[in-house]
């Protein structure tokens, strides 16, 4: 017990400041030296991302909300908050990153693509068939029919990009000036990637368009960037439209995605349209897999004097995101089409295989099955009842063959 009450000797308290410094200056110098340039390299990532961020913010768009949101949520493409496809989507993301090291070197022409410069003239005066279609490069057509005029997914912009400086960059420029787009009925957008939307192009052309009519949920990016929310239609698939002049608008179903920031995937609807004349019809697939309800398009709709399909931009990881050349081929056939028209290609590095692939193995697929391809130049006007021949206005160059690298959507057996 004694030994219990003897007096404890007081501990002098520690400078905990004093002790971390006196740690730190124990330190080897170069160890100090790494970790102040790992303490910079973080906050200057921080910064750029901070940077980047607010450079795209307006360009990314806007989240739809209220009655927008709530018409979105009530259509039967809905499902645990965002659209879904009825055939499903496949990703194999271990071939994707496999395929970045067998890119093709042709993947980007190494010589300037010989476009049309198109004068606002060549409008003033109706297609005398009746049906004109102006393939201004990628998605972008401006199609006359029956008195109207119609433009799908117009980009005029340097990039498929929310920057103007950073992503792939087009590979010639708008064959159409903007200033001499003649006046439209109507302008198609198919989805709100950044190669069909493209923001510095609404802009300018937001007090120009009657009307943009867009899948739904896509209105949202346009009255954000000043549209006008009276010049806006959104339509779920199936549902249709008709325009003053009697051109009626149908919205059809597609196998694809939306987004336009990581937070944002397919929380707005994608779509194709069927545009119904007195006399003509056409269809226009936007981006789109191989899908079920293709029959049931031609059926309700066709049969049709013009597809443009498109072609360009597939690889195997991702085979139901881009339909590719052979199936564009198949669908236009399901759907009822007469005379095909290649799109989705020739201006812009979106994927691995070389640049003229679409159109060759979409020619060789055409003459296979009997079918009518029409390959215009950018900036060339065709009627598809006065077709005069297959142009062949792109190099040749190596290329992977169908049999070689097929392209085929998944799950639908």
């Amino acid at each position: 017990m004694s030994e219990m009450n003897e007096p404890v000797e007081p501990v002098e308290p520690v400078d905990t400041a004093e002790a971390g410094e006196a740690a730190a200056a124990s330190k080897p110098r170069w160890r100090r030296i790494v970790g102040r340039v790992a303490l910079a390299l973080v906050a200057a990532t921080a910064l750029l991302a901070i940077v980047l961020l607010v450079l795209a913010w307006v360009p990314m768009g806007e989240a739809p909300d209220g009655a927008r949101l709530e018409r979105m949520e009530a259509s039967p493409q809905w499902s645990d908050g965002s659209f879904a496809n009825p055939d499903g989507m496949w990703v194999s993301y271990g071939t994707m990153v496999r395929e970045i090291f067998d890119a093709s070197e042709y993947a980007s022409p190494d010589a300037p693509i010989p476009y049309e410069a198109v004068p606002g003239s060549r409008f003033a005066s109706a297609p005398a068939s009746g049906l004109r279609a102006t393939w201004l490069g990628h998605s972008t057509i401006l199609i006359e029919i029956d008195g109207a005029r119609i433009l799908t997914d117009p980009v005029w912009g340097p990039r498929p990009s929310p920057y103007t400086w950073l992503g792939p960059e087009r590979w010639y420029p708008p064959p159409l000036a903007l200033d001499e787009l003649p006046a439209l009925d109507a302008v198609l957008i198919s989805h709100d990637h950044y190669d069909h939307l493209d923001y510095p192009t609404i802009v300018a052309l937001a007090e120009r368009v009657p009307l943009f009519i867009t899948p739904l949920g896509v209105g949202a990016h346009l009255e954000y960037w000043g549209v006008a929310p009276e010049r806006i239609l959104e339509l779920d698939w199936w549902e249709q439209t008709m325009l003053p002049g009697g051109l009626r608008v149908a919205a059809t179903p597609a196998r694809h995605a939306s987004g336009r920031s990581p937070w944002d995937r397919d929380r707005t609807l994608w779509a194709g349209y069927a545009l119904l004349g007195p006399d003509h019809r056409v269809y226009f697939s936007g981006d789109t897999g191989m899908f079920r309800a293709l029959p049931e398009i031609g059926e309700t709709f066709g049969p049709f004097d013009l597809t443009m399909i498109e072609t360009g931009a597939y690889g195997q990881a991702w085979p139901d995101w881009h339909i590719g050349p052979e199936q564009a081929v198949e669908a236009h056939r399901q759907v009822g089409g007469e005379v095909f028209l290649p799109i989705h290609w020739g201006l812009f590095n979106l994927a691995y295989h070389g640049w003229t692939e679409p159109i060759e193995r979409s020619v060789a697929a055409a003459e296979a099955a009997g079918v009518t391809i029409a390959t215009p130049r950018p900036g060339q006007s065709i009627e598809p009842s006065a077709l005069e021949g297959l142009t062949r206005w792109w190099p040749e160059l190596p290329y992977q063959r169908a049999a070689d690298y097929p392209i085929v959507s998944t799950q639908l057996d």
